[in-house]
């Protein structure tokens, strides 16, 4: 029970962190592989997915209460960010994610030096291209970002954001909330493959999914609130805990 009780803590700050904009997986993921270190690691990544699409989805429901959500754009981005995701989980049968393990610190390191230096940047919601255009951005950045997840997967929810800022011209808020729709999709297809080969924990999924609904409704509730500075500084501080996390990872290779 001590051990439920720990996962299901940490899924619901989780849910939290992941709604305002993402990064959920850098807080419960090592949370699970501490409290069950002989569990094979495939039943801990599905058993996360079993808990952080229901996180995910009720934080886009909330979000598209209170916020416009460009829905011609942001279901065929779903579509291809949950093709994107088979691919990637398909992928990581094949090679091994170690060049990128070793890179993604300096990607990331990348990104928050860009959002450093351009204080406008994601300040204000201005789309910048054609209704056409932008449908055919959202979607390749969900089937690359998608593939991602499925492949490697930290730090999913903050490259969807910063991509929907920087390429689409978006406000933090609202890529925040586009970003939780996709994210949804590509947890959906992880969570499929892992239920298919049996490795989901569903009674500890279960109790971890309460918690980050949980922490999802309240973490979305202080991004609406408190609107795009409030989801930028959010960004920056999980971006740069992100730096620190993959990048240790990256040294003990």
């Amino acid at each position: 029970m001590p051990d439920l009780l720990l996962v299901t803590l940490a899924s619901g700050l989780a849910g939290f962190v992941d709604a305002i904009v993402g990064g959920g997986g850098l807080i419960l993921v090592p949370a699970l592989f501490a409290v069950y270190p002989t569990a094979p690691p495939a039943t801990l990544f599905g058993s996360n997915k079993g808990a952080s699409i229901w996180g995910t989805a009720w934080a886009t429901r909330q979000y598209a209460r209170r916020v416009s959500m460009n829905w011609a754009t942001l279901l065929p981005a779903a579509s291809t960010a949950l093709v994107g995701s088979f691919g990637g989980a398909w992928l990581v049968t094949l090679v091994p994610a170690t060049p990128l393990r070793r890179v993604l610190p300096l990607i990331l390191l990348g990104v928050l030096v860009y959002t450093l230096l351009r204080k406008d940047l994601g300040r204000a919601h201005a789309p910048r291209l054609t209704p056409k255009a932008e449908q055919r951005a959202a979607m390749a950045i969900g089937a690359v970002i998608g593939a991602y997840d499925g492949f490697f997967g930290p730090g999913t929810g903050s490259f969807l954001v910063f991509l929907f800022v920087r390429w689409l011209g978006y406000d933090f808020l609202h890529a925040s909330a586009s970003a939780k729709l996709l994210n949804t999709a590509t947890n959906a297809a992880a969570l499929v493959l892992f239920a298919a080969k049996g490795h989901v924990w569903w009674a500890v999924a279960a109790s971890m999914a309460l918690a980050n609904v949980a922490g999802s409704w309240f973490g979305a509730r202080l991004a609406l609130r408190h609107g795009t500075g409030f989801v930028r500084g959010v960004f920056i501080l999980v971006v740069g805990a992100l730096i620190l996390r993959t990048g240790y990872d990256a040294l003990r290779l």
